[in-house]
């Protein structure tokens, strides 16, 4: 077995494992021409559906996806159709269609935690991290812990998702999959000790260096893509969605979640901004994603401090180990410089927590260069009794202010120029000991 099953813990074949399919039956009865015609409908449903998995089964995305397809126009009301369907965009990298299979899933299939998670996980492939978190949070019941924790760390919230993580390693339920789902929403969040610390519980010490160096890499993702690709091993490719023709009609289903950088315009304060720059820019499509490859598992011959996570096997004495190395340190340390004195900021989103913010600033500073150098504010504010974070750099001066908003707008950013509203250095920079350099 190898580790990168290990890391999520069996994850990618929730996504992309087979679904076993059948007829789809639709009611008793005396047979009739329409009753013997869905049949031989039901029939060739069935025959594509099993052609689908064979195409699967040898990770031919695009052939599985057309028998899908066809199976799914035969027997629209089928859930694992919809199911099998989504699992096929999944394999041939088209996240967008994967999304809205998933979605008709849910809606004939409320109880299908498989097909939540894999929602979840297509929206995060296409950047829709907001509308990802509320799939994981409405859909929580239904959704191992174990994988809406690491679910929560990819689409933003390392925080929530170490929550969760944390409370099942701590559980009699802990095992390898949790410690290094754990470990990897660590290296998310830019907690390398702490991730050192957990991945040592499952590896021998030699190999955790590498380890570290991996997922220095995998949390700097070029393309919101690159995660999800990555570990299910596909390359992510253009794709216009799913055809309208196999849309499922079905009321009251919820529409597709809003992009996170969309919500650089949702903010209330945005309507009255004296200069709207703001966009729904998205990302072009992927030409291509390189593998997340990870070493062949190991068997644990440690446990962590009891102080930390509860350990099935006794305290063992952990060895020390080499540090970061100073390439992986350097990506994940951020030294904030002081803001300057204008009055006007460039707001980059809106978002449910300062936490959340926090992750959105380290995606977005990691794929915009023209952030470098910025020091993140933000603020508080509530909405219908709801509270929320504004993220945004300043100050500037107008013309200063519009210059960045034009040049990050043209790298595919979403934001807009407004005077200050009560922004200050973000939450996450004035905790006591944090080093603070003057801008120079």
């Amino acid at each position: 077995m190898n580790t990168r099953s290990l890391l999520l813990g069996g994850m990618a074949a929730l996504m992309l494992g087979g679904t076993m399919v059948g007829c789809a039956a639709n009611g008793g009865g005396v047979a009739s021409a329409s009753d013997r015609s869905g049949a031989l409908a039901a029939k060739d449903a069935a025959a594509k559906a099993g052609n689908a998995q064979t195409a699967l089964a040898r990770r031919d995305g695009p052939t599985a996806v057309g028998y899908a397809e066809g199976a799914v126009a035969l027997m629209p009301r089928s859930a694992e159709y919809r199911m099998l369907l989504g699992q096929s965009y999944l394999q041939g990298g088209r996240f967008a269609s994967a999304s809205h299979a998933f979605a008709d899933t849910l809606a004939l299939a409320p109880t299908n935690g498989k097909a939540a998670l894999n929602l979840a996980l297509s929206q995060v492939a296409t950047g829709d991290w907001q509308a990802a978190r509320h799939t994981l949070e409405i859909n929580a019941a239904i959704i191992p812990a174990v994988d809406r924790g690491l679910a929560l760390s990819l689409a933003g919230d390392t925080a929530g998702g170490i929550t969760v993580l944390t409370a099942v390693a701590r559980s009699p339920e802990t095992n390898a999959k949790v410690r290094q789902n754990l470990a990897l929403s660590f290296a998310l969040a830019g907690r390398w000790q702490e991730a050192r610390v957990v991945a040592a519980a499952d590896m021998v010490p030699a190999d955790v260096d590498a380890r570290l160096e991996q997922w220095v890499a995998f949390a700097q993702p070029v393309h919101a893509s690159d995660q999800v690709a990555g570990l299910l091993g596909v390359r992510a490719v253009a794709d216009a969605g799913q055809p309208v023709a196999l849309a499922l009609s079905e009321p009251g289903l919820a529409a597709p979640g809003v992009p996170e950088q969309a919500l650089a315009t949702a903010d209330p304060v945005a309507a009255q901004a004296p200069i709207v720059m703001a966009s729904a820019a998205v990302a072009g499509p992927v030409a291509g994603v390189s593998q997340v490859a990870f070493g062949p598992r190991q068997e644990v011959v440690q446990a962590l401090p009891p102080m930390l996570l509860r350990s099935q096997r006794g305290p063992i004495k952990v060895a020390s180990a080499p540090a970061v190395s100073a390439r992986a340190m350097a990506a994940a340390t951020y030294v904030a410089k002081a803001p300057a004195t204008g009055n006007w900021y460039v707001q980059l989103g809106a978002f449910e927590s300062a936490g959340v913010a926090r992750d959105a600033w380290g995606r977005a500073s990691r794929r915009f260069a023209v952030l470098a150098g910025h020091t993140p504010s933000g603020m508080s504010f509530k909405v219908r009794g709801e509270d929320y974070y504004r993220l945004s750099i300043g100050g500037f001066s107008r013309s200063a202010a519009d210059a960045m908003c034009h040049q990050y707008r043209a790298k595919g950013g979403t934001c807009f120029i407004r005077t200050s509203a009560g922004d200050s250095m973000a939450q996450w920079l004035r905790k006591s000991g944090m080093q603070m350099a003057s801008r120079s």
